[in-house]
């Protein structure tokens, strides 16, 4: 008993198959030898560690994890292309089935637009880029790096509010497709492992994916308020689209001029990109515009233009979405008859805290209007 104890019986070529894929995914291949690999594996089960605790799922297989998180420009292991494959149709069935049953009234065209807009690739990479995902994926791409590295300096220049809205992004800086592969195979690694059961998958991954686009809340989006900005401002408003290959572009012009340009593979998206595009250049045009008057009024302190001065600033503490300004009695002077009031403002940016007085006036309203007129000139215009 002794001596059949200690040889190894043969071993199935299926299980040796199965060690050798396993040791592919992971490159155990290389771990004895190789302090490097070594290092790399390490911050292979960080990112796994990390990424079971965003998901609150734990893999049965965490090899399918590794194959998820490596691209084809790591060497001699293999790339996330097949689970990619899986995903993009899993998510893709995942929010179908999700759109039909929470939206009973809704038509085909309807739910094809509202599928496009929750897995469109800036939607899914705007996704990486908020539980930065991207650290995790094992690559060897310098140019790559760099493509992500642009688009997520851009996505993260927009207030938190706007990055959920990602299809509807009109960013100077295209998606890079890597982002989007990289959310789509990791849903593909949850699909698999726990033996391709699509309601799981869609508990385990909702959560990353919000917020979902709507019908109602898609049609508070760019299109409708555009054409509401025009009508409110009198501006003629044309929007065109024309194709180049499978790519939709759609230009919106803006009293003849080209405001905004989108494009995409949907048609809606296209339209939605270029929507918001024209919507942030209206937006910095306005603003300038207002620059320019409060300069103006910073410059010339005609009595005329002070009295406007507590309007312009609320407009522009409006325009920069900071709290409005707070103004306060600081002084009363003089008898009753004859008193003079010294009023103070703040204004509170994203950063910091102005504060600044006015001139003494007969009357609060001046007196506040004094104080505005100084935070335009002294601060905000910085004169």
């Amino acid at each position: 008993m002794g001596l059949l104890a200690s040889h190894t019986a043969p071993r199935p070529k299926d299980t040796e198959d199965a060690e050798d894929d396993h040791r592919h995914r992971f490159g155990h291949t290389m771990k004895r030898s190789c302090p490097e690999a070594e290092e790399r594996d390490g911050g292979l089960r960080r990112a796994v560690t990390e990424i079971e605790r965003l998901l609150g799922y734990v893999f049965r297989d965490q090899s399918l994890l590794a194959e998820a998180l490596t691209h084809s420009s790591y060497p001699d292991h293999r790339s996330y292309q097949r689970l990619e494959f899986v995903g993009d149709a899993a998510l893709s069935l995942a929010i179908t089935n999700h759109l039909y049953l929470t939206n009973p009234d809704l038509g085909p065209g309807r739910l094809s637009a509202l599928r496009a807009a929750n897995i469109s690739t800036e939607k899914l990479a705007r996704v990486a880029v908020r539980h930065r995902l991207y650290r995790f994926l094992r690559r060897n791409s310098h140019a790559l790096d760099q493509m992500v590295f642009d688009f997520t300096n851009l996505v993260m220049m927009e207030r938190e509010e706007e990055i959920g809205w990602a299809p509807y992004g009109g960013s100077t800086v295209k998606a890079p497709k890597v982002l989007a592969d990289i959310v789509e195979s990791i849903a593909a690694a949850v699909y698999v492992d726990c033996n391709f059961d699509l309601e799981l998958l869609w508990k385990v991954f909702r959560g990353i994916l919000e917020p979902i686009i709507t019908s109602e809340n898609m049609d508070e989006q760019p299109v409708t308020t555009l054409y509401e900005l025009c009508q409110k401002q009198g501006r003629s408003i044309e929007i065109k689209n024309w194709k180049r290959g499978f790519v939709n572009i759609t230009n919106v012009f803006v009293d003849g001029d080209l405001m905004g340009i989108g494009c995409s593979e949907q048609k809606t998206i296209a339209k939605l990109n270029a929507a918001r595009d024209a919507l942030q250049k209206l937006s910095a045009l306005e603003e300038a515009d207002m620059e320019v008057e409060l300069s103006s009024a910073a410059g010339n302190g005609t009595a005329e233009e002070k009295d406007g001065s507590k309007q312009k600033l609320n407009q522009f503490c409006s325009k920069k979405h900071w709290i409005m300004p707070i103004y306060k009695i600081e002084k009363e002077q003089g008898p009753a008859h004859s008193k003079r009031f010294i009023c103070s403002v703040q204004v509170e940016t994203k950063s910091c805290t102005f504060i600044t007085f006015g001139d003494p006036k007969s009357r609060v309203k001046d007196a506040e209007n004094s104080a505005a007129f100084k935070m335009l000139s002294d601060i905000l215009v910085g004169r």
